[in-house]
């Protein structure tokens, strides 16, 4: 079946994240800030009129990065360490026929910013610039399934320690003085916590210097190990970025 009707974006999500490494894999494990900008014909007041009854919502987005390089019928999940493949219906890969994903988020409110209408939201798992193709209200009664089973992520993953060095742990202090940056240090160790390497890479020690970028921000890391034998990610430095 085809269908003629055109999707068009009605907002586009505002967030922290620059670039795909490092977003968190699902929505509500980092608890960063953005917005939902409102755009064309539905930038108005009224297409958000009774939204803040509501604690949550769905986005249904496109994964727009990612369209150009088609999709798979089978995948390698990070959770399963890369190497058992399962169907992309089984999975919420972002490699899909028509590239449509969602996630549930956090409203905090209404606002108006650069002459837009906007949701402020928390939680999300989506980089700076994703396509919002609808946003509908989280139901709890229907939308949350008591005794639902996850499969492979009936979990939430373990995070692993994340510290600073003195140079990164002043950079931090400098720049949260700054209102864009009050919650960055709460940011990064969110972000690096659930490890953002791919799968293969945890699985034997790991020398590269890895680089996420936040904000416009650039955050230098590293996996590192104590006296202990104990794993764990060390921040080392942060510079200004690229990306923002």
């Amino acid at each position: 079946m085809t269908f003629t009707n055109q999707i068009t974006a009605v907002a586009t999500c505002r967030t922290p994240y620059k670039q795909k490494f490092g977003i968190p894999r699902q929505p509500g494990l980092v608890k960063a800030r953005g917005y939902v900008e409102l755009e064309g014909h539905v930038n108005h007041l009224d297409a958000v009129r009774g939204i803040e009854q509501y604690s949550h919502l769905w986005l249904l987005f496109c994964f727009h990065e990612n369209l150009a390089q088609g999709w798979k019928t089978t995948v390698r999940p990070p959770r399963l360490g890369g190497n058992e493949k399962l169907g992309v219906f089984a999975t919420r890969s972002t490699f899909r026929p028509n590239g449509i994903g969602q996630s549930v988020v956090k409203l905090h409110g209404v606002v108006q910013r650069k002459g837009k209408v906007c949701l402020e939201i928390s939680g999300m798992d989506l980089v700076d610039g994703t396509p919002i193709i609808d946003i509908k209200p989280y139901i709890p009664f229907s939308d949350s399934i008591e005794g639902a089973v996850g499969g492979m992520a009936q979990e939430a993953p373990k995070l692993i320690s994340v510290e600073f060095s003195d140079l990164a742990d002043e950079q931090i202090n400098t720049y949260s003085k700054q209102e864009a940056y009050t919650d960055l240090a709460v940011l990064i160790c969110g972000v690096l916590g659930q490890d953002p390497r791919p799968a293969y890479k945890k699985a034997k020690d790991d020398p590269k210097l890895y680089q996420v970028a936040l904000y416009d921000l650039d955050i230098f890391w590293r996996m590192a190990v104590d006296g202990d034998d104990r794993e764990y990610i060390q921040v080392l430095e942060l510079k200004p970025g690229k990306c923002g």
